[in-house]
């Protein structure tokens, strides 16, 4: 597999937020990657939302190599024990 092969979009994958994700900070989440885990900076896709430690968040974007764009998980993905719906 050549590097042009590899599917960067992760856009729509759920993560755990690692590191508080605010205006003005990077913070981290941790996301589903080739096969494992990888932690990526993070930024809110709202300017004004903020996110802490342990909270589940969506990819709006993917900026490579290691940067994502994260937003609430809507609430038709939610359960009603406050899990995320599979796809």
């Amino acid at each position: 597999m050549t590097h042009r092969d590899v599917n960067r979009s992760l856009t729509g994958r759920i993560g755990r937020v690692t590191g508080r994700i605010g205006p003005g900070t990077i913070g981290e989440v941790m996301l589903p990657f080739r096969g494992g885990t990888s932690a990526f900076h993070a930024h809110p896709y709202d300017t004004d939302r903020v996110f802490g430690v342990g909270d589940q968040v969506l990819v709006i974007y993917f900026k490579p190599p290691q940067t994502v764009y994260v937003d609430e998980i809507p609430e038709i993905l939610r359960t009603d024990d406050g899990g995320v719906r599979a796809p």
